[in-house]
């Protein structure tokens, strides 16, 4: 009971705050979009119509068209659905990595601990924008394999994270009692200590999704991300670069999509972290 009215008093302090409030419901839409929106846009993402190529917004295209006449409204949904699910599933790769990473060396420490966190400590000295570049020039460019290049990039955080958190925990009465039950290792880590790490967790997840998007984005742009047909934000900002003089509406549409999905989940991110910090439980 006491855990169930703890998410519910953070739930309280998160609806009190109105910028993760905004932020929250912007997600929502944004994912809404993402999933309905092309079914329910009366254009084909595939669909070529040389009659109106380079149109400017109109009523009959939100967003105008490109230099093939298609939609630009129907491609800015098409291109939610794979930023917004690169954003996702790359950070809850990178969570599963950190979490065990961090869970591991926090929990066994000493020099397993120090061994553990010196590997770390070498990668956060790479540029990580660099290290994604040179694993999507090994992988070739494509979906699952930006998925794995950020997936296998962005833990380092969740990892120290969480490695601070189990040092935190370890040492705590409900653990020195589940191993003098004769607990497993495995059982002490992920059930009882990873479990009371659910906040940080969620909050840095939150806050590496955006993280994980502009990376993508940054990717499509400059040729090392998705391949056509499939199209992101990025790639749509790519395309639009050429004519950005006499099109700017090409541009801005994707561009204003990233930002806006970017503060979204900063703003969502902050209010988690909020609402989850013992510090402001009353």
């Amino acid at each position: 009971m006491a855990e169930i009215s703890l998410w519910r008093s953070a739930a309280r302090r998160l609806c009190r705050n109105p910028m993760a409030v905004v932020g929250g419901c912007i997600v929502l839409f944004l994912i809404g979009a993402a999933i309905f929106g092309p079914w329910i846009s009366p254009y084909s993402y595939y669909e070529n119509d040389y009659e109106h190529t380079n149109e400017g917004p109109s009523w009959s295209h939100w967003f105008g068209t490109d230099y093939l006449g298609r939609d630009q409204l129907t491609r800015v949904l098409y291109g939610a659905r794979i930023s917004l699910a690169v954003g996702v599933v790359a950070s809850l790769i990178s969570v599963v990595i950190g979490v065990t990473f961090g869970g591991i060396a926090g929990y066994v420490g000493g020099r397993t601990d120090a061994v553990m966190m010196r590997i770390v400590d070498i990668f956060y000295g790479i540029p990580l924008i660099l290290f994604v570049i040179l694993l999507m020039v090994v992988f070739q460019p494509g979906l699952k394999n930006i998925f794995l290049a950020l997936g296998f990039t962005y833990w380092l955080a969740m990892a120290r994270i969480v490695r601070g958190q189990v040092l935190s925990l370890k040492a705590q009465d409900f653990v020195m009692a589940e191993r003098a039950l004769g607990a497993s290792h495995t059982r002490i880590i992920f059930r009882h200590i990873i479990s009371n790490t659910l906040g940080p967790i969620i909050v840095t997840l939150t806050l590496s999704i955006p993280e994980a998007i502009f990376a993508e984005s940054f990717l499509s742009y400059i040729g090392l991300g998705v391949s056509a047909p499939l199209a992101s934000w990025g790639t749509l900002a790519a395309d639009a670069t050429s004519g950005i003089r006499a099109y700017p509406y090409m541009l801005f549409f994707p561009a204003a999509a990233i930002s806006i999905s970017m503060l979204a989940f900063n703003f969502l991110g902050d209010g988690l972290r909020d609402a989850l910090d013992p510090r402001h439980i009353r």
